[in-house]
């Protein structure tokens, strides 16, 4: 196992505030060494803000300067990566300047809120979000900017995972905290590796997540009474690496599945997303289940073969999966078209009430089937997912605020 990041989350103020950046250079400077004693290998470091509408105006310029500077000052200090954070349904104007951030940098990460952890939707926001993706796609040849964005559904702080990293804006956004994203898809398939049924499957998995929370937890717990930076938690989502072998694909067709997408994936993704939710650790993020087509072999060569649909990928997120993940999609795909499938995560994230995300990645160019032709360590390729989406009408193309979470009548 890996620890994917180590992701520290701050309120850096604006202009920035040197205090506070050091106390960020210190805590990576013991955190990073800290876990790697523990025979795990950290990946990345990332840092992720508070909203970058409570630190500037919506003012491109003003969002451009602030991504620039923390940006530079974030790689002096020890970090990879930087999360500004989503903008908010309040103002259509922060949604707007994303492009001109993805644009203007290469390791700073944006996100929008489609719907909120109160269970409403702004329609106005997730069309700017389809907006937002329309035009990053535009950024370079390849669609590789959205890799960057992310629109959020009942996404709550503290999760580690990017592009969802935020910092607590209200009650906590002053103090600093940090969160643990582990690359874990390796564990799911060592517990399939050999196992003689399902009970031994979940014994091993949970066993070895409780084992090396542990592990983690006692440093982290040491890292927050040394430091003053309050640990939040980790995040066990079994994130894939391009290998067979580190594949959840993989974890779900050792379980008898012959291909990821054919009738019976539902059913293994749920076990292993109920294996995951008994196992006894602090929980920060998703700790649910990612199907990010680009990241992971198998499902990218699943898609290849046309067993895996955005329809499956959706459908797997109704028993803990972590929403749309680095999908690639046809270049002339419209805003429109964009804005009705995230409209179904909005909606889905709302009635469930949980946490999902759509990192959808329009390819200049590229049609339905065409192969992708990414060079980037994270990605395997895979095929052009086609999208069965067409432009709303009616009520549904409005612009109104409306709250779909789930209620049960007492009467």
């Amino acid at each position: 196992m890996k620890i994917r990041s180590i992701t520290y989350f701050l309120n850096p103020g604006w202009p920035l505030d040197d205090e506070k950046l050091t106390l960020a250079e210190n805590f990576i400077k013991q955190a990073k060494p800290a876990f790697e004693a523990t025979g795990c290998e950290v990946q990345t470091t990332r840092m992720a803000t508070v909203p970058y509408p409570y630190l500037v105006r919506s003012h491109a310029i003003d969002v451009v300067k602030l991504a620039l500077g923390l940006d530079a000052m974030a790689q002096t200090i020890g970090y990879d990566y930087i999360s500004l954070g989503p903008a908010l349904p309040a103002d259509m104007a922060h949604y707007q300047v994303i492009p001109e951030v993805l644009k203007a940098t290469e390791r700073v990460f944006l996100t929008g809120v489609i719907a909120d952890l109160n269970g409403t939707i702004s329609l106005a926001s997730v069309k700017a979000s389809a907006e937002v993706i329309f035009r990053a796609a535009t950024l370079s040849r390849d669609g590789f900017a959205n890799l960057r964005f992310s629109a959020l559904a009942n996404v709550p702080p503290f999760a580690p995972f990017f592009p969802a990293a935020y910092h607590h804006f209200v009650d906590e956004g002053q103090k600093p905290a940090f969160a643990l994203a582990l690359e874990t898809a390796g564990l799911v398939v060592e517990a399939t590796d050999g196992s003689k049924s399902l009970k031994e499957v979940r014994e091993r998995y949970k066993r070895s997540i409780e084992a090396f929370a542990n592990d983690l937890t006692e440093v982290s717990q040491a890292l927050e009474e040394a430091t003053g930076t309050s640990f939040k938690g980790l995040d066990f989502t079994p994130a894939p690496f391009p290998q067979s072998e580190l594949s959840f694909g993989t974890a779900i067709e050792t379980l008898g599945i012959s291909s990821i997408g054919l009738h019976g994936s539902l059913a293994g993704a749920a076990f292993f997303a109920d294996t995951l939710d008994r196992a006894d650790f602090l929980r920060a993020g998703f700790n649910g289940l990612f199907f990010p087509v680009l990241e992971d072999k198998i499902l990218a060569d699943r898609v290849s073969q046309g067993s895996l649909t955005v329809k499956d990928l959706l459908l797997y997120s109704t028993v803990c999966g972590a929403g749309l993940d680095t999908v690639p999609l046809p270049g002339d795909t419209s805003v429109e078209e964009l804005y009705a499938l995230l409209l179904d995560v909005a909606a889905l994230s709302c009635r469930l009430r949980k946490p999902l995300t759509a990192r959808l990645m329009p390819i200049p160019g590229k049609v339905a089937g065409d192969l992708t032709e990414f060079d980037f360590d994270y990605f395997t390729n895979s095929r052009v997912m086609s999208l069965q989406s067409h432009e709303l009408n009616g009520l549904l193309r409005g612009n109104e605020v409306v709250n779909i979470a789930r209620t049960i009548s007492k009467t």
